[in-house]
């Protein structure tokens, strides 16, 4: 059975950021945990936040790191107690809005966070005592501010997904003008996590044409303006519509992911300082090539499609195009540039046949299959 399902209330507009108080308002949040970072601190951004909350009080915790952890999330729903606070608000990219879902549940359950982790079998413990969250996306890849998981870095160093539709935020406030002056490399990475959220999610081969028509159409969004919006950054144009694909990419997710996420995931476990947008990125034309031969994905022409929507001749130019798309924004040549070296395939395969993406791939990877898809990538 397909279960198709569309949650979030979503305010999209330049300027949405001061609708943030009766957004508040209107899902019953009367003294907000704020959870951000201190890069979103230092650019302004925080406190154009507060200063659309007016006089509403307001708990802060701005040390979300780069990519969230277990200890982040205790610290945090430690404040949220402390403050008495009665929902939260994520300022910030997908790091600050996924480490507001792990307080989300963290406050209100009790136990380790990775007891409700998506392969502990944790899904079905997330009740609706999870906090309110209204998410303020700052960048535009991840899309979490529409979907119903968080990635985390627990204690024991895993990477895991936390996966329930209580997790879906009460409100999105979608303000392009937030990503006005991104740094060029996070906008080219981030963009390009919205690029393989709508390239995987297309060519998994579970049943949800919404969600296909939704993928394939944020593809060709990101696709034509990505590069627009790493080259300059005040473009307002360019930045709409790449955040536009952002949200678009995470609502077509819903379906399932693959490979190029399986392998994202554990690898950004066994190095977190590597941005999960950038290894997306590295991995997408090799398990591309990997996926040609799903029976699915030619029976339906999927690669094709998504060659239409990018204006490619044939869908034997995608692996090309994206690494030159890859080597126009001035992102690494491949995994090796990053610093990944073949002494750490085994712990990255045996997280990537672990993780959740891994089963909804639409041609099963095995672990050999894994380490030719990482030779590849390097």
């Amino acid at each position: 059975m397909a279960l198709i399902q569309y949650l979030t209330q979503i305010q999209f507009e330049c300027g949405a950021l001061r609708l943030l108080r009766s957004e508040c308002e209107r899902v019953g949040i009367s003294r907000p945990l704020i959870v951000t970072d201190a890069g979103v601190k230092a650019a302004g951004i925080l406190q154009r936040a507060l200063n659309a909350l007016g006089d509403m009080p307001a708990a802060v915790f701005d040390q979300t790191p780069s990519n969230p952890t277990e200890a982040a999330v205790r610290a945090a729903a430690a404040l949220y107690r402390a403050q008495g606070c009665d929902g939260l608000i994520a300022v910030g990219g997908g790091s600050a809005i996924d480490c507001a879902k792990g307080v989300a549940i963290a406050a209100t359950h009790e136990g380790p966070l990775t007891h409700y982790a998506t392969i502990e079998g944790g899904s079905a413990r997330i009740t609706d005592k999870v906090a309110p969250l209204i998410a303020v996306p700052t960048t535009s890849g991840t899309g979490s501010e529409v979907a119903r998981g968080a990635i985390i870095i627990v204690d024991d160093h895993r990477k895991l997904g936390f996966h329930s539709w209580y997790l879906v935020p009460k409100s999105a406030i979608c303000d392009p003008e937030l990503t006005l002056g991104l740094p060029a490399r996070l906008t080219a990475a981030t963009g390009m996590d919205a690029v393989a959220h709508c390239m995987e999610t297309f060519m998994s081969a579970a049943f949800n044409p919404p969600a296909d028509g939704i993928a394939l159409d944020g593809l060709e969004r990101a696709w034509a303006h990505i590069e627009r919006a790493t080259t300059d950054g005040t473009d307002i144009e360019a930045r709409r519509q790449l955040m536009s694909a952002s949200m678009q990419g995470a609502m077509a997710f819903q379906k399932g992911l693959g490979c190029v996420h399986s392998l994202s995931h554990s690898l950004g476990g066994v190095d977190p300082r590597l941005h999960h947008g950038t290894l997306n990125a590295m991995f997408l034309p090799a398990v591309i090539a990997f996926n040609a031969e799903a029976e699915s994905v030619k029976a339906d022409k999927r690669l094709q499609r998504m060659a239409h929507a990018m204006g490619l001749n044939s869908a034997a130019d995608i692996g090309d195009a994206v690494k030159d798309m890859n080597a126009r924004l001035g992102l690494p040549s491949g995994l090796g540039a990053m610093g990944v070296t073949e002494d750490l395939f085994d712990k990255i395969i045996a997280g990537a046949m672990a993780d959740h993406c891994h089963k909804t791939n639409p041609r099963l990877a095995s672990w050999d299959d894994y380490r030719a898809m990482l030779a590849k990538a390097m």
